[in-house]
């Protein structure tokens, strides 16, 4: 089984790729990334798994791969909410004419297709909302961002509908793991903590998220790809919807041998979502998906122990990036 992995050497994917590789070993995997800033040779390093350096948004290249391949997993996208504030276009390009590109390929080629997305498409909830986002939610985007991602997730089902194409979709909450970016919320507090400097949280820290582990949201993923009906919608989420940023940077202060507020508050970003709560009852139910990290606790101990792991143990993949991240965040106030 051939599968084409866009974005497989981003954060999700490639820890999609590196879990195919241990327990699929049936698929004949070939990425293809446009090694934008998110993207990393490194995160495939020790992996027999071709690499081919482009852009979703090129048809002739897309065309030939998606030609040479049984299903497309399709992770690749701009999805920094805060850059996508800063300059929406490459958000406007990947997003939305790379999804586009990618779904004519796959209706010329009669090529299986899974389309990853986020939670964010749905906006928020209020902190006192009890309701959770699921496969009939109304979209509500509120950045650049989350509205691109909102129009690929439409595109999607036109193509199922217009064209009959064979394909599935996800909507998962935030993830969590190795290989990700350091500019992100989690890993920025983890190598901030290992540089000597104070984590950083926007606000209050009274933000929601619906955290998960990486190999869970990817685990899911392959239960979509083997048992998922196709034109079908899953909602992927851990139930950790009870934990706010707050919570999350005292957890980690406290994993990495330091004071729960030890830690800076930093301005908030302009149009900061609440709250995100994901039901994945449909994916629960009819695939029989449970995350294995979880806990009774905050929901994410061990894999926050975990990651913190990883990050101690290869500081040689995040070093060289951190002193421009920490400026760039400087420079936007945050």
């Amino acid at each position: 089984m051939r599968m084409l992995v866009t974005g497989g050497a981003g954060f999700i994917g490639s820890n999609f790729v590196r879990r195919t590789v241990k327990t699929r070993p049936e698929y004949e995997i070939t990425v293809l990334d446009k090694l934008t800033y998110a993207g990393n040779r490194a995160n495939l390093a020790g992996l027999d798994v071709p690499l081919v350096v482009g852009d979703i948004a090129d048809a002739a290249l897309v065309d030939g791969l998606v030609a040479e391949a049984d299903i497309v997993v399709h992770f690749a996208a701009e999805s920094h909410n805060d850059n996508s504030l800063e300059d929406p276009w490459p958000f406007m390009h990947t997003n939305l004419i790379g999804t586009y590109t990618l779904l004519e390929a796959v209706r010329r080629h009669g090529t299986r297709f899974h389309h990853v997305s986020t939670d964010e498409v749905f906006g928020d909830l209020a902190l006192d909302d009890p309701a959770r986002f699921n496969e009939h939610t109304a979209y509500n985007p509120s950045s650049p961002y989350s509205a691109t991602k909102a129009g690929s997730d439409h595109l999607v089902r036109a193509w199922i509908r217009s064209f009959g194409i064979e394909a599935t979709s996800s909507n998962c909450s935030n993830n969590y793991g190795p290989y990700q970016h350091i500019e992100k919320f989690i890993p920025r507090q983890i190598t901030n903590i290992l540089s000597g400097l104070p984590a950083k949280l926007y606000g209050t820290g009274e933000q929601v998220r619906d955290w998960i582990h990486v190999d869970d949201h990817n685990d899911a993923i392959h239960l979509i790809l083997d048992r998922g009906k196709t034109g079908e919608t899953y909602i992927i989420g851990a139930d950790n919807d009870h934990v706010n940023n707050k919570q999350v940077i005292e957890l980690i202060c406290e994993l990495m041998g330091l004071g729960k507020d030890a830690y800076e508050h930093v301005a908030d970003r302009p149009g900061h979502d609440m709250r995100y709560a994901m039901d994945s009852t449909k994916l629960r139910t009819e695939l029989g998906w449970r995350p294995r990290f979880t806990d009774n606790d905050t929901g994410m101990r061990r894999g926050l122990e975990e990651t913190i792991a990883w990050y101690r143990e290869n500081e040689s993949w995040w070093r060289p990036q951190k002193e421009q991240v920490e400026a760039d965040y400087a420079r936007k106030g945050h």
